[in-house]
């Protein structure tokens, strides 16, 4: 499952918006609060503690590390981690900065799934909506559908990838605790941007607090 999730969800999310082509913004963006609140949960009960009960020294240099490492990805990637594309026209060609930064930032998100079972699941629901969002963007701008199905493929791999990484090459491991905070740093300004940006005008309502409180009581009793 810790390979299966979070590769179907970005497929299952590629499929939805090309078959049936979501309209309503506002469903997607409930969905996306929800994974933020419940991918940041996952991140303060799980992964902190445990990089922090490795006693490693510089713990929090890393976790700000990778906070400063996301800002700069989203540089290159728009903000299309949490879904936050824009553009106007028409896509002739595959954007290489986007894919690269996205594919990285799959990428670092599978290393410590490996360990934290639980963590698939989030990054599943984190990428489901992120994949119909991508997707739709790309058909609205006319991109190559060959050129959007290996962009959006890639995308599905990269977090197995990164999983399979950390388990099968023995060096990564004695750096785990130090990868793992990077990826720490990541997933909340990844998770606490999409709190915050998931509704008009950064306004929070009831449907969107009812969503994060859900993500919040699930995360604590998995």
């Amino acid at each position: 499952m810790n390979y299966i999730l979070p590769l179907l969800s970005v497929v299952f999310g590629y499929a939805i918006a090309l078959l049936i082509q979501p309209k309503k913004k506002k469903n997607l963006k409930l969905l996306l609060a929800f994974s933020g609140s419940f991918l940041l949960s996952l991140t303060v009960l799980d992964l902190l503690p445990e990089v922090y009960e490795s006693h490693q020294a510089g713990i929090g240099v890393f976790i700000m590390l990778g906070i400063l490492f996301q800002i700069i990805l989203e540089f290159f990637s728009k903000g299309a981690e949490h879904g936050h594309v824009h553009g106007h026209g028409t896509i002739k060609k595959l954007p290489w900065l986007l894919f690269v930064s996205l594919c990285i930032h799959a990428f670092l998100e599978g290393f410590p799934v490996g360990q934290h079972h639980n963590l698939a699941y989030g990054i599943a629901i984190h990428h489901l909506p992120i994949a119909v969002i991508l997707t739709t963007f790309f058909l609205d701008a006319q991109l190559n559908k060959t050129a959007l199905f290996f962009f959006m493929m890639a995308f599905a791999v990269m977090t197995p990838l990164g999983t399979f990484a950390s388990e099968a090459l023995p060096g990564l491991q004695k750096y785990y605790a130090k990868i793992t905070a990077v990826v720490i740093g990541i997933l909340f300004h990844i998770s606490s941007t999409i709190i915050f940006e998931s509704s008009e005008g950064h306004k929070f309502n009831i449907a969107k607090i009812s969503m994060i409180i859900l993500g919040i009581l699930l995360a604590c009793f998995i």
